[in-house]
């Protein structure tokens, strides 16, 4: 029989990609604001993210929990958007912190979301787990409550681990697919300067890397992206190499502002520079699919 994984709010991108992999390997159970039901052969159970109910009695005698909750970034930030970043980030590692201690027989591993974009802006220096520079802008200061409201409750049986997750590129959502069309429509040249350094993991990588972590038990705060990073410029290029367009113009960062206005999200999600490094990872011998860009969109642009 199967050990039970379950995925709070796993109906999206990330949550899909997790599905995939570990359906084979776990019975995965998906927490989702949906309706209850059993979908493609998966359990889905019904919660707010915010409350207890009778969602909690799926984390009994579990072996991982994994938390993908949140608003996502890919908007204006509003005053309301903020509010509902953060908010969503808190109180379902709140709840999911408070349902295990109510558990007889606790989940054996809880992995929780954090970002990378933790890290400050930077071209020069490689942001480690150790040794990574935090900031104080919007987005670090949500990464830092989030993983400050994840750690602060102690969980004495169940080990706890917070994932600062860079770009995951993927076939069927994220950052890839605006990339992509915009590659293919001749606007796929560099982004602002191209000079901004881009973290990244291609979403095999990402999946394999979380089953690592439980396999390994590894806890803490842990990187997960890909080892090397690429200059903005250099990630267009591979992207054009693979997708073959008419032209490559590149986009100016003022152009970029604008555009960013029309399509209600923020620039700083192309401009700022991620300088994110595995270490962890890499020093547990985790061993990378696809190491570098060209490999990872060359399975990916198919």
């Amino acid at each position: 029989m199967k050990e039970k994984l379950i995925i709070a709010s796993g109906t999206g991108f990330l949550g899909n990609i997790l599905l995939t992999y570990f359906k084979d390997l776990y019975d995965v159970v998906i927490l989702t604001r949906g309706k209850t039901q059993l979908k493609n052969g998966i359990k889905h159970i019904h919660w707010n993210a915010k409350t207890l109910g009778l969602w909690q009695h799926e984390l009994e005698n579990a072996a991982v929990l994994i938390n993908l909750t949140g608003k996502s970034v890919n908007c204006r930030y509003t005053q309301a958007n903020k509010k509902e970043i953060l908010q969503s980030r808190l109180d379902s590692t709140y709840i999911l912190n408070k349902a295990i201690l109510e558990c007889k027989q606790p989940p054996k591993h809880f992995i929780n979301s954090s970002t990378a974009t933790i890290y400050i802006d930077s071209n020069t220096k490689k942001m480690t787990e150790r040794n990574g520079d935090i900031g104080n802008d919007f987005s670090m200061t949500v990464a830092k409550k989030w993983e400050e409201k994840f750690f602060a409750t102690k969980t004495p049986n169940t080990l706890k681990t917070a994932i600062r997750t860079s770009i995951v590129l993927g076939k069927k959502g994220g950052a890839f697919i605006p990339l992509k069309r915009l590659s293919k429509f001749g606007f796929g040249g560099k982004q602002g300067n191209g000079k901004q350094l881009m973290s990244w993991i291609h979403e095999l990588d990402f999946a394999r890397s979380i089953h690592f972590i439980i396999q390994q038990k590894i806890t803490g705060v842990i990187n997960v992206t890909a080892p090397k990073t690429v200059p903005n410029q250099e990630f267009m290029k591979s992207l054009a190499r693979n997708i073959k367009p008419i032209v490559s113009l590149p986009t100016p960062e003022s152009l970029l502002t604008i555009g960013a206005k029309i399509i209600r999200t923020e620039p700083e999600l192309v401009l700022k520079s991620r300088n994110v490094y595995p270490e962890t990872l890499l020093e547990n011998n985790f061993q990378f699919l696809y190491p570098t860009i060209d490999s990872a969109l060359a399975t990916l642009v198919l």
